[in-house]
């Protein structure tokens, strides 16, 4: 009995000592293929354009390949639902918003997933937002579309778009309505490319959008005009604009948003912290960060693994406490 006793804890030990070693195997081989980024919004949009500056550098480090992958939908919904459906390797790493990942399952109950879901791997980008209008709207400033929206009525309310139902965009669009006392109709889309093309085309009234340098353009052609910063104070780039804090309508109405990397939750250790130390040295590079500010993007300082986790849990607090407080439905 003592024997076969014995030769059982041998096996036990050869056994955890195997696992441990394929573990560590595991996280050497990563990557052994190509790694993708999803973008879960269509092609051409300020998402894409931040994967694409980091893809090439990140494939550097990790000595693979990697591709960007769009996939537009439901408010970034859909994209999120393949990274979560994909084996968790660390082969997908999803580029997500709290619009994808806080706000769309709150609010959508045909979303499935949940926040925790995913892992946050490190922040990239933060955004400030604009208050864009079509070209021919008979508007300059804030405080002028918040009076026109109020004299549109019910009638013939003001039409402004987002990139889908549950998304960030629309939140605060929604959020516009109530601070001005006006209705408004809310037009969703698949992503910010649809959506300027309408905003171009003034088939949609405005919309509230992440400054690009692709947006500053835009304005400056006068396809589209930009009437203020959701910014507390102006942006440096765009000094002409003025803040909304400016005008009396809409004081601290202040909005940005921040993009990240994320891998599902349940992704081996080693190969998150893989990931996280390649991203890390990706978004340190002085032309990454360069690049990602000449779209007129903020880089964030970085975070460590344990302070990511604790920024994504305090955002989904926050973004969770505003979509219910103004009791975003639709």
């Amino acid at each position: 009995f003592m024997l076969r006793l014995c030769k059982l804890k041998h096996l036990l030990c050869f056994m955890a000592g195997l696992t441990l070693a394929c573990a560590a195997f595991g996280a050497d081989a990563y990557p052994s293929k190509p790694v993708t980024i999803l973008v879960p919004y269509p092609a051409g949009g300020l998402s894409d354009v931040v994967a694409r500056i980091v893809a090439k550098p990140l494939g550097d480090r990790l000595g693979q390949p990697v591709v960007v992958e769009n996939s537009g939908g439901a408010a970034g919904a859909i994209g999120v639902q393949k990274v979560l459906a994909s084996p968790a390797d660390g082969y997908y790493v999803l580029q997500g918003s709290p619009s994808s990942l806080v706000l769309s399952p709150l609010i959508n109950p045909a979303i499935k997933y949940k926040s925790d879901d995913l892992r946050m791997l490190q922040v990239v980008v933060e955004s400030d937002f604009l208050l864009v209008a079509r070209q021919d709207l008979p508007v300059t400033t804030a405080d002028e579309l918040a009076a026109l929206a109020r004299a549109s009525g019910v009638k013939q309310p003001l039409s402004y778009g987002s990139i889908g139902t549950g998304s960030f965009h629309h939140l605060i669009g929604n959020r516009f309505s109530k601070v001005i006392g006006a209705q408004t109709v809310h037009v969703p889309y698949k992503g910010i490319t649809p959506l300027m093309q309408d905003l171009i085309g003034q088939r949609v009234d405005f919309a509230m959008l992440p400054y690009s340098k692709s947006l500053a353009e835009f304005a400056a052609q006068r396809q589209v005009k930009i009437l203020g910063s959701l910014s507390k104070e102006r942006i440096p780039a765009l000094q002409p604009i003025p803040s909304v804090n400016e005008g009396k309508a809409l004081k601290d109405f202040n909005f940005s948003i921040w993009s990240a990397y994320f891998v599902r939750k349940d992704t081996p250790e080693p190969v998150v912290k893989k990931l996280h130390l390649a991203l890390s040295e990706v978004l340190h590079a002085p032309s990454v960060r360069e690049s990602l500010e000449a779209q007129g993007q903020k880089v964030p300082r970085l975070l460590s693994n344990a302070e990511a986790e604790k920024f994504y849990q305090e955002s989904f607090v926050q973004f969770r406490a505003l979509a219910k407080e103004i009791a975003l439905k639709e």
